[in-house]
């Protein structure tokens, strides 16, 4: 097989995984309405459940760069596919609490392989970095944004259960297709070009600390924002809207992400990295605190702000590490990225919890805005630093 094809391949199933990997952790957020109806247990209770699936998605990105260093990257998106499709018919198993905790951790755990694999095989297969990682993030963003409508409505045709037996069976056709049609990893092959080339600066650690920080806080609004958003809709709207027209709704707020993600691959590869850091970032405090003090229309505009900053920020976060991080360091700097970003934001779903007992959603809205602001802080810092550290010559984008 000649590399160009090997490499449209590879990029064809590493989108697909996204995709898979966006819809399936957020089938549960959506389904809990109805697993709620059916069992008789709180809201709080059972999205409560869903930790450790959360923590485990991040927790377990740590070991994932080692792993494909020793296994090789296509065997691991191999074990990905079969073991989300595994995790999926087993939630459709449960039947008790602890039976949806243990499935959901199962599911968190393989989760985690998608992104610090995925991400380096795309930028290792990528023709232009900026637009790939823009493709790449829509079909992430596709992948959430239709996993409320798509829940919503299987759940209503035909229960909750199907809307995990679904993209179960999904998930394994796709794996044994990609294991047919990508035979190697395909690094080692001649390719026209080396990647993105390293942006050198002064001073790495203080741009890695500052990283770091808007790392963790955006993981917190990520995780705050698309696990609540069906939930936000469905009480704070003001409307008494049936399960599918809720599911509906988020669908249409999260696609408002998928265009941002293809306008950042088209910027990526246009302007400074820190720049376009600093412009995304302040769209999330604002949109959060409109959502947080509004209904109706209001807070749609504030939630289709904030979705459309955390998942433009997804694309630019992913070019930093391919364009600041030497190409054989690459697979564990997104293991790291990730582990840091999807490990503590795994506290967003107790924290939503705790925080729509005491005060509803107005209180998680405003405490996730408190999160954008140190965004904010953060994305100021790394631009200062990087226009202070960068040398003249650095191209400033792909």
């Amino acid at each position: 097989m000649s590399p160009d094809r090997l490499s449209r391949r590879t990029l064809l199933f590493v989108n697909v995984a996204h995709a898979l990997d966006h819809f399936v952790l957020l089938i549960y957020p959506t389904a809990v309405i109805a697993i709620a109806a059916s069992t008789g247990l709180g809201y709080a209770s059972l999205i409560g459940l869903a930790t450790g699936s959360f923590v485990a998605f991040g927790l377990c990105s740590l070991p994932v760069g080692w792993l494909a260093d020793r296994f090789g990257r296509r065997t691991m998106l191999a074990v990905f596919f079969v073991g989300y499709g595994l995790s999926c018919l087993g939630v459709a198993s449960a039947s008790s609490p602890i039976g949806f905790a243990i499935w959901l951790l199962l599911l968190g755990m393989a989760s985690a392989i998608y992104h610090p694999i995925g991400s380096t095989m795309l930028v290792t297969h990528a023709r232009r970095l900026g637009r790939d990682l823009g493709i790449n993030g829509v079909w992430g963003n596709l992948g959430a944004a239709s996993a409320s409508g798509a829940t919503a409505l299987i759940t209503a045709a035909l229960g909750w259960r199907a809307a995990f037996i679904i993209p179960g069976l999904v998930c394994l056709v796709a794996g044994c297709a990609f294991m047919a049609m990508v035979p190697v990893d395909g690094d080692g092959q001649a390719r026209k070009t080396k990647g993105p080339a390293v942006i050198p600066v002064a001073h790495p650690f203080a741009l890695l600390g500052v990283f770091a920080v808007a790392i963790v806080a955006g993981g917190m609004t990520f995780n705050v924002t698309t696990i609540a958003l069906p939930k936000v809709i469905d009480e704070q709207l003001g409307l008494d809207l049936p399960l599918a027209l809720t599911g509906s709704l988020a669908t249409v707020v999260f696609v408002f992400g998928a265009l941002m993600q293809l306008l950042m691959g088209r910027l990526v590869d246009r302007l400074a990295l820190p720049t376009i850091f600093v412009g995304l970032a302040v769209l999330q405090p604002l949109g959060l605190g409109l959502a947080s003090v509004s209904s109706g229309v209001p807070l749609l505009i504030g939630l289709v702000l904030v979705v459309a900053a955390i998942y433009g920020q997804v694309v630019v976060n992913d070019a930093m590490v391919a364009r600041y991080v030497p190409a054989h360091h690459r697979a564990k700097a997104y293991s790291v990225r990730y582990f840091l970003g999807f490990t503590v934001s795994g506290l967003a779903v107790p924290l939503i919890a705790l925080l729509h007992e005491a005060g509803g959603f107005g209180l998680v809205l405003a405490a996730a805005g408190g999160f954008g602001a140190v965004i904010f802080a953060a994305a100021v810092a790394f631009y200062t630093i990087a226009q202070r550290t960068a040398p003249r010559s650095a191209a400033p984008a792909e």
